[in-house]
């Protein structure tokens, strides 16, 4: 395994270009079972996340060439309809493939993804709305089972705003017949950008990024060319890596229009944030203003933001409230972020920040994917050298961090973690 050794203290300066969203690119490569054919996926990010659905794929009979920027996946010849444990285990959104493989084959057997780190997720609404467009569903021995000779178009209304279940069900509709609306759809930018990928694909959507979603089934689609959105969890990092380190960063390739929630809470900080000919700066106070924060789904405050802002809130002038609402095991960093000499208190879903006048180089651990981005943050701003270990689950989201930071002038270096912790 390899960790990460991070000389902190530094103000971070430059320029820094996004990569491409791993949230979108995962849908995206996963609709293509819809459409038999050769399909071209650019701006793709090489991350373990995106190998991990390539297997998937692969798995299925799926060919694919090229790895990160370009890559192509033909799905003419696909001969399995089953996602396996194995690999659904290791990356939840391998169960999307559910409803594609309905849509095409009128049957599908995939693993129950099992728990997660940052709270169960369940897939019954994924469950429920295919069933309400006619599958008839089982479950043994760990996997779903569905069956259904024709999906049929119908009105579903999620009992909660769903990332997973919208674009279950948005592929999954796409080859049902008659219309389908999806209503409390979720409204992130990746459930845009898989619409628009279906639409070139010959799918009838309207509606993507709104709370109301029509879909219009068709007999079939073909193969797509798509450039997949730029992260803007990533781009949010970077943001913040400037702003706790008092830097000048200029972002390249990002969607300020993305993050409004977060890029109005760097302003209320004291973050200098202009954007002009698409590049993005974020320049860092002098003395960062403790903010409140309520994580929402979109266009509220992202939850896959908040360890990182928690990590800023620490520095603060002042006492911040951070408060968790989507998930609900997602303070696994705070214990970490102790050991850096913050000052945080949780009780149930809400962590009370005080600011200290330093954070202290320390060795940490990584729980989960945002967790190993906070505890970067923290290094970057701490006054020595930090380590921080099982950074694997960096490498599901982040496409050459330690790279782009050094760009900056962050002093930053991956090495073997001999213990193998």
């Amino acid at each position: 395994m390899d960790k990460l050794i991070i000389n902190g203290g530094k103000k971070l300066s430059g320029d820094v270009s996004i990569s491409g969203s791993k949230n979108a690119a995962l849908p995206i490569f996963i609709s293509t079972i819809l459409a038999p054919g050769c399909h071209e996926i650019s701006n793709v990010p090489f991350l373990r996340d995106i190998n991990t659905t390539i297997k998937v794929l692969e798995q299925l009979g799926a060919s694919v060439e090229g790895r990160g920027n370009l890559v192509k996946i033909d799905t003419t010849n696909l001969n399995s309809y089953e996602a396996t444990y194995d690999l659904v285990r290791t990356m939840r959104a391998s169960v999307l493939v559910l409803g594609p493989l309905l849509a095409r084959f009128g049957q599908a057997r995939v693993s129950l993804p099992g728990g997660c780190a940052i709270g169960a997720r369940p897939i019954n609404l994924h469950l429920k709305g295919l069933a309400a467009l006619g599958a008839e569903i089982t479950l043994e021995h760990g996997y779903v089972e569905a069956k259904a000779k024709k999906l049929k178009g119908a009105r579903i209304n999620f009992d909660i705003s769903t990332v997973g279940g919208t674009e279950q069900l948005l592929m999954a509709a796409a080859l049902a017949e008659g219309d389908t609306i999806l209503e409390n759809a979720a409204r992130e930018p990746e459930i845009v950008d898989l619409a628009e990928m279906l639409i070139k694909m010959g799918a009838k959507i309207d509606g993507a990024g709104t709370d109301t979603i029509r879909i219009t089934g068709v007999d079939s689609l073909t193969p797509a060319k798509h450039s997949v959105m730029p992260d803007r969890i990533e781009a949010g990092t970077f943001m913040v890596a400037a702003a706790i380190t008092g830097g000048d960063v200029r972002i390249h390739n990002m969607r300020l229009d993305h993050l409004d929630a977060l890029a109005f809470k760097l302003q209320d900080a004291g973050v200098q944030i202009t954007n002009k000919d698409n590049v993005v700066r974020v320049k860092g106070p002098a003395k960062v203003r403790s903010v409140n924060i309520k994580t929402r789904p979109y266009p509220g405050f992202p939850t896959d933001m908040q360890a990182q802002f928690m990590a800023l809130m620490c520095l603060a002038d002042g006492a911040s409230v951070i408060s968790e609402n989507i998930f609900e095991n997602r303070f696994m960093h705070v214990s970490e972020l102790l050991r850096f000499g913050a000052d945080i208190v949780v009780e149930g879903n809400t962590a009370t920040v005080k600011g200290v006048k330093k954070l202290s180089g320390a060795p940490v651990m990584a729980t989960d994917l945002r967790a190993s981005a906070s505890l970067i943050l923290a290094a970057l701003a701490a006054d020595s050298t930090s380590e921080i270990t099982r950074i694997y689950h960096l490498d599901r989201g982040y496409e050459f961090i330690e790279k782009k930071l050094a760009g900056l002038g962050a002093d930053v270096q991956r090495v073997k973690d001999e213990t193998g912790v």
